[in-house]
């Protein structure tokens, strides 16, 4: 299925640059390459939208600890490591 599209001089700069210089063997290439980049992005926003929404729910499920203890268990943490670097 063929698409046009207008990228606007300094895209279609870019594009032919990448072109001319090697890094692709013709524009089609360049832009498959960039949707296949923005697939992953979207993919990538998918998962982040998943946790954050299991993140919301463990916070309304009451499953939380309060961030004194967690600051807590840091501490104890970072100066277990420090004493074993010294």
């Amino acid at each position: 299925m063929a698409i046009s599209a207008e990228l606007g001089d300094t895209l279609e700069q870019v594009v032919t640059d990448l072109v001319e210089n090697g890094r692709y063997n013709s524009k089609s290439e360049v832009l498959r390459e960039g949707v296949r980049l923005v697939q992953e992005r979207e993919a990538r926003f998918r998962e982040l939208d998943a946790k954050i929404q299991a993140g919301l729910d463990d916070i309304e499920a009451g499953r939380v600890t309060p961030a004194e203890e967690v600051f807590a268990e840091l501490r104890e943490l970072i100066e277990q490591i420090a004493r074993k670097a010294s």
